[in-house]
């Protein structure tokens, strides 16, 4: 809070510029890089997405959210660093292994997953975004298999298997018995939507990797003790105002100061980095699987044409069933 609090003021030093014609000073003081302040994170946030717009596959990609139950948020909050890690994992690991399914995709994947710790009206709401290529690498390595267009894998086996991964993995940690019994009878929320080319998608995350929770034009006023700030409404898209207690508001946006040195991107499958030097290979398959469609195409317009003229036969109708004999008609004989 220190650091937000002397961020670009004189406590941090600046420097001090004279104007050449009228003579004025102006000061430029030094900002707290710290990458929790709202206010110096913005050019961090933009070398981000460029830097991640490169990694971008020519696929279609889709955008899958992980939350957690209700009753779970308070020992997320006192134990930060261990539960985080393991919902990445988990959620991670089921991703993963619906994907190699043959009943869904049948094919190794790669995803980037995000950490988002609030709701828009500031309360604690810890929960994971993944955007994830439409396909995957066939188990020989020798191809490229796409997803369909709009539908990677069911989420309700997947947010049963998030459950079963996470209960797991919590056993080891001697947390277990202070978690509720009711959790792991509850829904453990889980959506995946198709999201284009990735980049909108991609535009969407980067302010909420190099800041916490409110940019400073949200916040309204400090009146008797009071902090007024809005926010967007998820269901409506209207804005909404919210007022507390200047130390409730303090509180609530420290809920969301990550532990030191945690990290809060992280890449999974073929995406993670210790496996991105097959990046070149993926897009070469990639490429050869669009070459290959393109002369499927080619080669169907070659077969659909007229015997008589060479012109491509474009679809009208389904003729219907007829009663009795067939009508004289001018008939093309061909064969496909």
């Amino acid at each position: 809070m220190q650091h937000i609090v002397e961020c670009r003021t004189p406590s941090l030093g600046g420097q001090k510029w004279e104007c050449s014609k009228c003579g004025k000073h102006h000061y430029s003081f030094h900002s707290c890089r710290n990458r929790h302040c709202p206010k110096c994170q913005h050019d961090r946030a933009e070398q981000w997405l460029t830097n991640q717009q490169n990694l971008l596959l020519p696929v279609p990609y889709f955008l899958a959210t992980v939350t957690v139950p209700r009753e779970l948020r308070a020992l997320f909050q006192r134990y930060q660093r261990v539960l985080y890690h393991i919902l990445f994992q988990a959620a991670a690991q089921a991703i993963i292994t619906l994907a190699k399914d043959k009943k869904y995709l049948g094919a190794d994947i790669g995803m980037m997953a995000v950490l988002h710790t609030w709701a828009r009206n500031l309360d604690y709401h810890p929960h994971l975004h993944f955007l994830i290529p439409g396909g995957g690498v066939t188990p020989d390595g020798k191809r490229w298999k796409y997803a369909g267009p709009d539908f990677l894998v069911h989420v309700k086996p997947l947010s049963l298997l998030i459950r079963r991964l996470f209960r797991e993995a919590l056993k080891g940690t001697g947390l277990y018995d202070q978690v509720p019994k009711t959790v792991w009878r509850s829904n453990w929320v889980s959506h995946i939507k198709p999201v284009g080319d990735g980049s909108a998608a991609l535009k969407y995350l980067a302010p909420y990797i190099m800041r916490v929770a409110l940019s400073d034009k949200n916040i309204l006023g400090l009146k008797d003790g009071k902090v007024t700030f809005r926010y967007k409404d998820a269901k409506t898209g209207q804005f909404k105002t919210r007022c507390t207690p200047a130390l409730h508001f303090i509180q609530m946006f420290l809920k969301h100061v990550l532990p030191k040195g945690f990290v809060k991107v992280r890449y999974f499958g073929f995406l993670a980095t210790k496996k991105r030097e097959t990046l070149d290979v993926i897009k070469e398959l990639i490429g050869k699987r669009l070459d290959a469609n393109e002369e499927e195409d080619k080669d169907t317009e070659k077969v659909l044409r007229c015997p008589d003229c060479g012109g491509i036969l474009v679809f009208i109708a389904e003729l219907p069933k007829r009663r009795g004999p067939p009508q004289l008609e001018t008939t093309l004989w061909f064969s496909f």
